[in-house]
């Protein structure tokens, strides 16, 4: 498929958006359903890039820093197979193979991170010299420099991934093997399970595994729609409050058992 100008700087501009939002985390454009959703918009490939975000949002969903550790770069991963996908010209059918390529793209990120985060220590040097200075303009610019950093590392990326142009991409994504692409969606899946796993055990507590329970009976009563799910857990949410509160009213002290909820109903 091939891209209109203003296609590529909206692409461009969606890509640099989720560079930043990946360390501001404030409205959340580098998670995989937004970021993939934004780029199938401004390309005209909508529906499939939707699907491809909502997959990913799966296999992203338990990555998170963990101390030192920095997770795998969602926002490159997502904007750069949502392009992929849109130059293969393969519609739905190429999800899988972008899929299967999200995931190395994911580490591939990490290390382009890692080099800003690096640079950016230096920067936060001169931001304290600033500030010793009582320059607050400044400061300022350094701060917007750094930012600017972040986006920068998955716009250049997704610029060139975009100069490459559709054939070279189509080419590559045919040219893969199948015990390539096979390979990495077991990677995948090793990874989806890995990161439900770390969102369960931060979770999980006594009084909500017989709500895990229930909602994997529900699943797979393959009548019910994901709005259905949705309204049931809505529902049962509201059951458990209700239920709580009362427990609480009748002269004991409402905790649940759960150390990080006591700590925050006290809060």
């Amino acid at each position: 498929m091939e891209l209109t100008i203003i296609q590529i700087i909206l692409i461009i501009i969606v890509a640099f958006i989720a560079g930043i939002e990946g360390i501001l985390d404030e409205f959340h454009f580098h998670q995989p359903i937004i970021a993939c959703t934004l780029i199938g918009l401004v390309s005209g490939q909508l529906v499939p890039c939707l699907i491809l975000g909502g997959t990913l949002q799966l296999i992203a969903l338990g990555w998170a820093n963990i101390g030192a550790a920095v997770a795998p770069d969602a926002a490159l991963a997502s904007v750069a197979s949502a392009i992929i996908l849109v130059l293969g010209g393969q519609g739905e059918a190429g999800v899988s193979s972008a899929i299967a390529i999200a995931v190395p793209l994911a580490v591939a990120g990490l290390l382009l991170t890692i080099i800003v985060r690096t640079m950016a220590t230096g920067i936060v040097h001169i931001m304290d010299a600033a500030a010793k200075e009582g320059n607050f303009r400044k400061i300022e610019m350094w701060h917007i420099i750094a930012i600017c950093m972040q986006g920068l590392r998955i716009a250049i990326p997704a610029a060139l991934i975009v100069a490459i142009g559709a054939g070279p991409v189509r080419n590559a994504l045919e040219a893969m093997p199948t015990w390539l692409t096979g390979g990495l969606a077991v990677g995948g899946g090793m990874v989806v399970a890995v990161g439900y796993a770390m969102v369960i055990n931060m979770m999980a507590t006594k009084e909500v595994w017989p709500f895990f329970a229930i909602g994997f009976v529900l699943a797979t009563i393959p009548s019910i729609t994901l709005v259905g799910l949705g309204g049931i857990g809505v529902a049962l949410a509201l059951i458990y409050l209700a239920l709580t509160k009362q427990g609480g009213s009748g002269g004991g002290n409402g905790n649940t058992g759960d150390p990080l909820g006591n700590i925050i109903d006290n809060y």
